[in-house]
């Protein structure tokens, strides 16, 4: 279906976006400018984050681009499967941790024994995610100007020509942005109903999950999820081959994260590991056997979830062109995005860890820059980082045991500040736990600032709470341009704001001797 000279809204871009996604012979649909009679300078294979903005950065240079996705929609997995519903779920979990706190008191219902639907909040996610995409591709065609065809899987003919729908297109340089797939436990059982990962949780849930749910894993993913679940009300078990969360860099704020979670009945089973998935004889989960540092345990479940990171999708790759790939099947790139294969580049997750958003759209512009003959450097590193749990988790720089490591005199700020009443004081109180300060102050968050005392430079930042995740985007810049708790200390705050570091800064910014508070 040739679309070039449609000019649908949003709204009608999200009707034919449900209608070809829910028919498999579906069309597909070509953006294609027939009067630009120029080369493409690069066709990005795969339409998520890394190639709709390499390709509006492309674009923005006065190149040509062209973009292929097997989906009726740009955007990729973030808002159809992964990032996207867990901010959903992650919304749910700290409004139920609310709920369920102060429940029977104010104007908030008793939660107790209280189950909530999972598969209610799953069809609400599945409902409300055509409007991002339906957004992405009108922005894309309308107002970014750029080339596409959707619905289409791509095929890999050499290092300039792709075939797509039975068409071939030239390029200077392919730029391969095909993403990852969740990783699955190969385990007996895998394989059965009642077994998820987050892609298959949101495009195929039909029932509702009983009271027991069992989490494979300990980072960001299993958390969410994990939290989420027991949010919910059910008995959440999380299945943990070594430490939970241990890519928390500052143990106190780790330890303060995990004595929430465990508050909130999370039960957290380190050292353990998944043997085997059994099934009730119709193809069903009925329960799981672990193995733990205590011996063999065996639980009654319905459900499992498996969060455990991702392999990058580089066997098409491989097969067509014989890039260079790593242990974990990454695509191996230099700095400069480029693969072992000339006129190749890889980004975004297919290139590996870190596998976040940002990395895979500056990932994709970098390329761009490169493509379009800049010589352009870029390897993801000191970058700020966050987790939902109940909370909202974010932190940069180093932690305090690193930075003692490190340096000879760290100087710790911190709220609630060490004192022979523990965490049970109002503070920190900031955005959205004002609640939490007045009647439950031990759950009112936690902050850490952890300083150079010789320069005075901010070397670490941690927070658990709710709203500093935005802060602390712009906080890194200044961190890495050297931030001193002097500097930190002359900002104007936003009172009540999620984190007192400025106004923590300025209690001590005069001290020509810095000393922890």
């Amino acid at each position: 279906m040739d679309v070039r000279d449609e000019h649908w809204s949003i709204e009608e871009w999200g009707h034919k976006i449900e209608e070809i996604y829910d028919d498999p012979n579906g069309p597909a649909l070509f953006n294609i400018d027939k009067n630009d009679q120029r080369e493409y300078d690069a066709i990005y294979i795969g339409g998520g984050a890394s190639g709709r903005f390499g390709s509006a950065y492309l674009r923005a240079m006065g190149g040509r681009q062209l973009i292929i996705d097997a989906w009726p929609f740009l955007g990729g997995s973030c808002p159809h499967n992964a990032c996207v519903p867990h901010h959903v779920f992650s919304d749910c979990a700290a409004e139920l941790m609310l709920q369920r706190t102060f429940g029977g008191t104010l104007w908030f219902q008793n939660m107790d024994g209280v189950r909530t639907s999972i598969k209610d909040v799953v069809d609400l996610f599945r409902r409300g995610r055509t409007g991002p995409h339906a957004m992405m591709n009108y922005q894309s065609k309308e107002q970014l100007d750029l080339e596409y065809i959707l619905n289409a899987k791509a095929t890999i003919v050499d290092a300039h020509t792709v075939e797509v729908a039975g068409r071939r297109f030239k390029a200077k340089n392919l730029i391969l942005a095909v993403g990852a797939r969740p990783q699955v436990l190969d385990v007996p059982g895998k394989d059965l109903k009642g077994v998820y990962t987050n892609v298959n949780l949101v495009e195929t849930l039909d029932y509702e999950p009983s009271d027991t749910v069992v989490v494979i894993g300990g980072s960001k993913t299993a958390v969410e999820y994990g939290c989420f679940f027991n949010a919910t009300g059910r008995r959440t078990i999380m299945v943990v081959r070594s430490k939970c969360l241990k890519l928390i860099p500052d143990l106190e704020t780790r330890g303060y994260v995990l004595d929430r979670m465990k508050e909130q009945g999370m039960e957290i089973w380190e050292g353990a590991e998944l043997q085997s998935i059994e099934s009730d004889g119709e193809g069903n989960v009925k329960g799981v056997t672990i193995k733990t540092p205590n011996g063999i345990e065996k639980l009654a479940t319905d459900f499992v979830f498996m969060g455990l990171g991702e392999t990058p999708n580089s066997e098409m790759a491989v097969n067509a062109l014989g890039v260079e790939v790593g242990p974990k099947n990454e695509i191996i790139v230099n700095s400069r995005l480029q693969t072992s294969v000339p006129n190749v580049y890889a980004v975004g997750d297919l290139i590996g860890a870190p596998m976040e958003m940002f990395k895979a759209r500056k990932s994709g512009v970098y390329a761009a820059r490169n493509v379009m003959g800049l010589e352009a450097h870029y390897e993801p590193k000191d970058f700020p980082d966050f987790l939902h749990t109940h909370y909202e988790v974010s932190w940069l720089g180093l932690g305090e045991e690193e930075a003692r490591e490190k340096y000879k005199n760290v100087v710790i700020i911190k709220m609630p500040p060490n004192n022979p009443n523990g965490l049970n004081i109002g503070l920190p109180a900031g955005d959205r736990v004002m609640l939490y300060a007045m009647a439950k102050p031990h759950m009112s968050g936690f902050q850490k600032l952890v300083i150079d005392g010789d320069t005075r430079r901010i070397v670490g930042a941690h927070h658990v709470g709710y709203g500093a995740k935005d802060a602390f985007q712009y906080l890194n810049v200044l961190v890495k341009q050297g931030l001193t708790v002097d500097q930190l200390g002359e900002m104007d705050e936003l009172f009540l704001n999620p984190s007192h570091f400025i106004q923590l800064s300025r209690l001590r910014a005069g001290s020509e001797r810095l000393v922890g508070l």
